[in-house]
């Protein structure tokens, strides 16, 4: 699938120069040659912009992510603000579930909280498959989006199936996701069932994103740290390798993150991901080992380190990027989101560093 000059690439499926498929983002993702070292964070459009936090006032972040005005305003703010190479769309993983008919709310200082949480076969059933009708709010915003960010690419995303299922199975988030587990062990057929009914409908809402426009996708596997190597090419590596596998036709790199995985970024990559998100507990250079040469890697700022002096973030950023040069392709990032407390100007100024740092080293050769 290729998309016009307001997608990623021309009809010939070659991007257009200038274009967000020649933009340093998605060159690093492809692993080719960059004039500097591409950053963006996670949760960049979010609680530590001041902006975010008066345009949110009384706005519930369900309905925030079904008003494509808004959306796409929240989107541009840390682009305007931050000059990131990239752009990543305002929503929550939770919405394509919702849209497929799973009754749940966004409760503030909690996050997504089920109704009904998944215990039987027939409960799955009633997670329905989705299409673009389902979602036409997203399908607008990401054409507005597209049009206002110009050469800046668009990252639209998703949840993983497995964190998916896990906040329908447990109710809402969980530390130990026991419950989840319980299925998982005591309940496979279901839990396969629960999980490939929510690959398909994560591969609608990706699909739908990218043909609205988006240059890359991300699919979040947050709570994915939480499972052994082995319990994860078992119960999770099909489901993902569904909907990562699925966009291979899509012409956009698809980047796959989780949280706590150090011991499963080789099987997240095998998963069919282009980039492969490292957390801050793994140096950059030990991951590229583990996921091997084929991927570029992005990443990993601890978050906390942003609360710290601008010394303490200078000597850490040069490190991540020195450390990112043994990777084909690297995307600067956090190891997580940004957090609420984050003062909004050490992040512009780790975007200008970056860029600095890995401009001069592009330059000696």
């Amino acid at each position: 699938m290729t998309t016009d000059t307001t997608g990623t690439a021309a009809r010939d499926g070659e991007p257009r120069p200038g274009g967000p498929a020649d933009s340093p983002f998605v060159r690093a993702c492809r692993r080719e040659p960059v004039p500097h070292t591409p950053v963006w964070f996670m949760r960049q459009a979010g609680r530590s912009l001041p902006e975010y936090r008066e345009i949110r006032a009384n706005v519930g972040m369900l309905e925030s992510c079904r008003r494509p005005d808004l959306v796409a305003e929240i989107t541009l703010q840390p682009v305007r603000r931050h000059g990131v190479d990239a752009a990543i769309l305002f929503s929550d993983i939770v919405v394509p579930v919702a849209a497929a008919g799973v009754d749940l709310d966004i409760v503030p200082g909690t996050g997504p909280v089920v109704a009904e949480p998944v215990r039987t076969a027939e409960d799955v059933e009633r997670i329905r498959p989705i299409g673009r009708d389902d979602v036409s709010y997203v399908d607008e915003a990401v054409r507005l989006l597209v049009a206002e960010l110009g050469a800046t690419p668009l990252i639209g995303f998703a949840g993983a199936p497995f964190t998916l299922a896990s906040y329908l199975v447990e109710g809402g988030p969980s530390r130990t996701h026991a419950k989840t587990k319980a299925l998982m062990y005591g309940q496979p057929e279901l839990w396969h069932a629960l999980c490939a009914r929510l690959a398909e409908v994560t591969l609608s809402f990706l699909r739908v994103q990218i043909e609205a426009g988006v240059s890359a996708v991300q699919l979040f596997d947050s709570w994915a740290g939480a499972l052994s190597e082995a319990d994860y090419r078992r119960y999770v590596l099909p489901h993902s390798a569904t909907v990562l596998s699925g966009l291979a036709d899509a012409g956009v790199p698809r980047i796959h993150f989780g949280v706590g995985t150090a011991e499963l970024l080789g099987a997240m990559g095998e998963a069919g991901a282009d980039v492969v998100g490292v957390d801050w507990r793994t140096p950059l250079d030990v991951a590229t080992r583990r996921i091997g040469p084929d991927r570029a890697v992005q990443g990993n700022l601890d978050p906390t380190v942003l609360l710290a002096p601008w010394s303490v973030v200078e000597t850490e950023v040069r490190r991540i990027v020195a450390q990112g040069r043994a990777a084909p392709g690297h995307v600067f990032n956090l190891g997580h989101g940004v957090l609420p407390e984050t003062d909004p100007e050490v992040l512009t100024r780790v975007v200008t560093l970056v860029h600095e740092v890995s401009a001069r080293r592009a330059e000696q050769g």
